[in-house]
């Protein structure tokens, strides 16, 4: 008898993969640094994920679709013993992530440059400390709706890998996706939403910075919400 698959199949939930040419020195930097930080979903994944980082860490966070960075490498070296995950497919994002690892030095980091599906189902049961969802693309239209990250299969994978009491954080400027993702998370079993008022989802994270996303967001007059989801 075979395996069967830990989940059913999903589309892609991004759109284009590269953008502008690549500067010489963002092209060797994919090149010769992301292939050693890239994680290798051919073998199977350690049982104990805080080895993955030159440095076990103390906690693990997954951030997905994490856009230029700015978050991320921000994430990590305020937080050294942590070790991150972060999940991009534009080539472009990637090259200035990589970029800003080299520059701070920081050695917490691990990678992949596909599809954030591939990575929650290579991970083991219960290894997450949290999730990162920020500034997801919305897909607007509603017969792409369908290709929104938050989704039934998506909350089963991410339930999966979260531990007990582990976190999933959901930010967007986007009032459509954001009561989007309330509701679906809401008739799931295995989230509840920590907001006790309103202040809760409309001030941003602890330590947060801004990011390029974000300042559009207000200049064009748009509201950001900052949810976070316990792992019950």
């Amino acid at each position: 008898m075979t395996d069967q698959p830990r989940h059913r199949s999903t589309e892609a939930f991004f759109g284009r993969r590269k953008g502008k040419p690549l500067r010489a020195l963002q092209a060797t930097h994919l090149e010769t640094v992301l292939p050693v930080l890239r994680l290798d979903l051919a073998a199977p994944a350690p049982l104990d994920i805080s080895t993955l980082f030159r440095h076990p860490a103390d906690r693990v966070r997954l951030e997905i679709g994490f856009g230029g960075g700015e978050h991320l490498i921000h994430r990590a070296v305020e937080s050294p013993a942590t070790g991150f995950i972060g999940v991009e497919p534009f080539v472009n994002s990637m090259a200035k992530l990589v970029g800003h690892i080299e520059e701070r030095g920081a050695e917490n980091i691990r990678l992949h440059d596909d599809d954030a599906t591939q990575v929650l189902d290579w991970l083991p049961e219960a290894s997450i400390d949290q999730i990162d969802l920020l500034y997801p693309d919305p897909w607007p239209k509603r017969k792409h709706w369908k290709r929104r990250f938050v989704s039934a299969v998506n909350l089963d994978r991410f339930a999966h890998v979260l531990k007990p009491g582990g976190t999933f954080c959901f930010a967007s400027d986007i009032d459509s996706y954001v009561n989007w993702t309330l509701v679906h998370c809401r008739d799931h079993a295995a989230f509840e939403w920590t907001a006790e008022n309103a202040s809760d989802w409309l001030t941003p994270y602890p330590g947060w910075p801004s990011t390029r996303y974000e300042a559009k967001a207000r200049r064009e007059g748009r509201k950001s919400a900052y949810l976070t989801f316990r792992r019950i």
